[in-house]
């Protein structure tokens, strides 16, 4: 390792810096943490619903070092992708369709861990070791990671709270064989406030600090398969993609700032598009339209079924006709969420009519289902 009478982080930081990272921190790794029975307890209670991985993952996930033994430190990276406005305010125009903030520009995968990989080919350039880079997709549990490394804290609603940055910060990670200074952890600083949990549509929160990903807007938009339980579709409202509540109403935002990063910058025609013309994405223009998004990679069908959820609550009959427009549609779950729509939109008779006409498939469950009374 090159010697130098300097901090080694604050050369690292430098760096980081110039690549585009707002955030740049350090922990050791070899203690034991509080993180790992957490998780365990949170996949024995099934509160991970049908995201299998994590539990097939649980072991290698719940310490960093269980996943490298080699590992002695790790750098904590965060790129702020602040919005510009008030994700809150779109969800006073039911017409129109909530995509989080997160997935509005560019993947953040992709952006962030090729900056990672310049990073630590730079490090082990300079100061040699080993090294592994991780961007959320990995068994890794980053906010605890980062936590410790004080880039924050995990607020009451799980996910990490700046000070600097508020709500808005992409994380990435580089664990090394270096033993490299730590930088001293943030404590919890949300106090009595409890807005996070207070605001969730869909009660998300069983106590402060725990989720259940089950009733979670995030998890049922994006990473259930089938139709969404009906008990949630109202509190969906207009969220066709994530939901960003429990972040933006953290009073921490008051220190946030707008991203500096092009590529993460939400673009024009994701920032309020119509349902209507979401409804009518075939499989090529959804690939088209989210092109480099993270929106791409839950495919049309459900992207279409949560646009449709969408359009039964948006309270407008005029959006009937693209509901009915997709009742023959090749995906059930499409077709299903199709007539969940029509039965809040139409008359009581004219949903009838139409049950009549559409409702003959009786191996069709997913739909005769929805049909039913």
């Amino acid at each position: 390792m090159t010697t130098s009478t300097s901090d080694p982080r604050d050369v690292i930081r430098a760096e980081a810096r110039r690549l585009g990272f707002d955030l740049c921190r350090f922990t050791d790794i070899d203690e034991a943490w509080a993180a790992g029975p957490r998780l365990m307890e949170f996949v024995g209670a099934g509160r991970h619903g049908e995201m299998g991985w994590m539990a097939e993952t649980a072991a290698r996930r719940k310490h960093p070092r269980a996943m490298w033994a080699e590992a002695r430190s790790a750098i904590v990276l965060g790129v702020n992708y602040g919005p510009d406005r008030d994700p809150l305010e779109i969800l006073r125009r039911p017409d129109r369709a909530a995509i989080s903030v997160y997935a509005q520009g560019d993947d953040y995968h992709e952006v962030i861990k090729g900056r990672l990989k310049q990073l630590g080919g730079w490090l082990a350039a300079k100061f040699g070791g080993e090294l592994k880079v991780f961007v959320d997709t990995a068994p890794l549990l980053e906010k605890p990671l980062a936590e410790r490394a004080g880039a924050g804290w995990q607020g009451k609603h799980t996910n990490l709270v700046s000070r600097e940055f508020g709500s808005w910060l992409f994380l990435g990670s580089i664990l090394t064989t270096l033993e490299l200074p730590p930088d001293a952890p943030e404590p919890t600083t949300c106090g009595t406030c409890h807005a996070c949990l207070d605001i969730c549509p869909t009660k998300a929160f069983p106590a402060p600090f725990e989720l259940d990903a089950r009733r979670c807007i995030s998890y049922l938009t994006i990473e259930l398969k089938g139709p969404i339980p009906r008990e949630f579709r109202e509190a969906l409202g207009n969220r066709v993609y994530g939901c960003d509540d429990c972040l933006a109403v953290c009073p921490w935002n008051k220190f946030a700032q707008a991203g500096r990063e092009q590529k993460l910058a939400a673009r024009e025609a994701l920032k309020a598009p119509t349902l209507a013309d979401l409804a009518r994405l075939d499989d090529a223009a959804f690939r088209g339209l989210f092109r480099k998004s993270p929106v791409k990679r839950i495919g049309r069908d459900r992207f279409v079924r949560n646009v449709l959820y969408a359009i039964g609550n948006a309270g407008d009959a005029t959006l009937a006709t693209e509901a009915e427009r997709l009742l023959d549609d090749p995906a059930p779950v499409v077709r299903g969420a199709a007539v969940w729509a029509l039965s809040r939109l139409l008359p009581p008779e004219s949903f009838e009519m139409l049950r009549n006409t559409h409702c003959r498939n009786e191996a069709d469950v997913d739909v005769l289902g929805e049909w039913s009374p």
